[in-house]
């Protein structure tokens, strides 16, 4: 496979959202099997200060289709971000992926130099196409897949490292 910019953005983000999928459901079948309300887990977080689940995949899920969005040049779809229960969170990372999926690999592919502008609180940071997706997007997207991933293991869902790398699949 080449290193085109389709080929070292399109299968980490539809893996990462995979992974999420998964440890959702691993999250939703340890509450049912301990008899409490999965939806409890929706508002967890390791600290005062982070985002709780909901948060996390909702980063994660914006942070996916933000990058291909931007490298294919197209608008990134809006989501509400009032997910609750873990089914919304389910759909949410459904329809990020099925965005993901659809868009040609055609038009991301040449985008390394192209000029992505990415507005951050206070100012507006610009990057090439490559450096973007390498040095602040990719890193985002895992940072909010692991920071959801560890809310969970947390709380007890017996996960491991080969969930996370989605080889339990």
């Amino acid at each position: 496979m080449a290193l085109t910019m389709s080929a070292l953005t399109l299968p980490p983000v539809t893996r990462a959202l995979n992974t999420l999928s998964h440890v959702l459901d691993k999250g939703l079948a340890h509450a049912q099997a301990r008899e409490f309300d999965p939806d409890n887990l929706v508002l967890a977080r390791l600290a005062p200060d982070m985002l709780p689940l909901s948060g996390q995949i909702q980063r994660a899920s914006d942070s996916a289709k933000g990058v291909v969005a931007r490298l294919a040049g197209l608008e990134s779809p809006a989501m509400a971000d009032d997910e609750t229960t873990f089914a919304q969170l389910q759909d949410r990372v459904a329809r990020t992926l099925a965005f993901v999926r659809g868009v040609d690999a055609a038009l991301l592919d040449g985008s390394e130099t192209r000029t992505i502008s990415l507005p951050v609180p206070g100012k507006t940071i610009e990057f090439a196409g490559q450096s973007y997706l390498m040095d602040f997007a990719l890193p985002n997207i895992h940072f909010h897949v692991t920071t959801a991933y560890a809310i969970l293991r947390h709380n007890g869902v017996p996960l491991g490292k080969l969930d996370y790398l989605g080889l339990t699949r």
